[in-house]
């Protein structure tokens, strides 16, 4: 083998797969459900889609699901994502953390802020926004903010990596150039020097077992995590857009199987 093919392996075994996240878990399945796969697969991470005006619709689940799912993460320790949209980015860009500090106590661990115009943002002024996002991780130091990274909004992220009180330790950021629209990368960036990054936007059953390789290549010895949306929806005979725990189970096969990430499935089912 050459230097550089030792140099790949290298990458490869030494970057680590934090979590493999699936987002837009909603009404179309019981939270229970949820609860069974975190309890065998605790490397999953279910992500809660939040936008106002959306709620209730596919890929947004309601305020009643989110309370029973609530209930099943108090009792398995099951960790969850909370994917905030519209509104509820508008809100932490101006400060306001009435809804952000009601998280916690559901469950959630991890807080992505997806500040896109596609996703229903307000992006006029990112970068003025930067001091009071700031002031929020630093207030909910119990929670990991992740910024959904691109170009668009570079003025957010880029703010943060830049503070002069350097980057806090529960900031990461989601490398998403499809802003959440599941169109797959070109190329996988290596983390920056100061932060962890997850990686998303195409990714699904069908690719991940190429793409997990990628990943965990671009992941340069880190710790790693990915992330999918759009790929897990399927459309019933009665033409009902449904959050898909058959397509889950596929991603989570190929993450047991695959030799570069210490999962495997529990002992009842190897």
């Amino acid at each position: 083998t050459t230097n550089a093919d030792n140099s790949v392996t290298d990458k490869m075994t030494n970057t680590k797969l934090r979590k493999l996240g699936f987002c837009g878990a909603d009404d179309s399945v019981s939270p229970r459900a949820l609860g069974l796969i975190f309890n065998s697969y605790p490397f999953v991470e279910f992500g809660v889609l939040f936008r106002p005006d959306k709620e209730g619709e596919p890929r947004y689940a309601s305020k009643e699901w989110v309370e029973e799912l609530s209930k099943v993460a108090a009792y398995s320790s099951m960790t969850l994502a909370a994917h905030l949209c519209g509104n509820r980015v508008n809100e932490v860009l101006d400060g306001d953390d009435i809804f952000l500090s009601t998280l916690y106590a559901l469950g959630f661990r991890r807080v992505q802020i997806n500040a896109t115009a596609i996703n229903g943002v307000d992006t006029s002024n990112l970068e003025g926004a930067v001091p009071k996002l700031a002031g929020l991780v630093g207030k909910h130091n119990n929670l990991e903010f992740i910024i959904q990274k691109n170009e668009e909004t570079k003025p957010l992220w880029q703010g943060i990596l830049d503070l002069p009180t350097g980057v806090p330790d529960n900031f990461t950021m989601l490398v998403d150039e499809s802003k959440g629209t599941g169109v797959l990368a070109s190329s996988w960036p290596q983390p920056p020097e100061n932060c962890n990054i997850g990686y998303a936007g195409g990714i699904g059953p069908s690719n991940i077992k190429s793409v997990l390789q990628d990943v965990m290549v671009a992941g340069n010895g880190k710790e790693i995590w990915i992330d999918m949306e759009s790929s897990l929806r399927t459309i019933d005979q009665n033409g009902k857009d449904n959050f898909d725990l058959n397509k889950c189970f596929q991603c989570i096969d190929a993450i047991c199987e695959a030799d570069i990430c210490d999962y495997s499935h529990p002992s009842f089912l190897s």
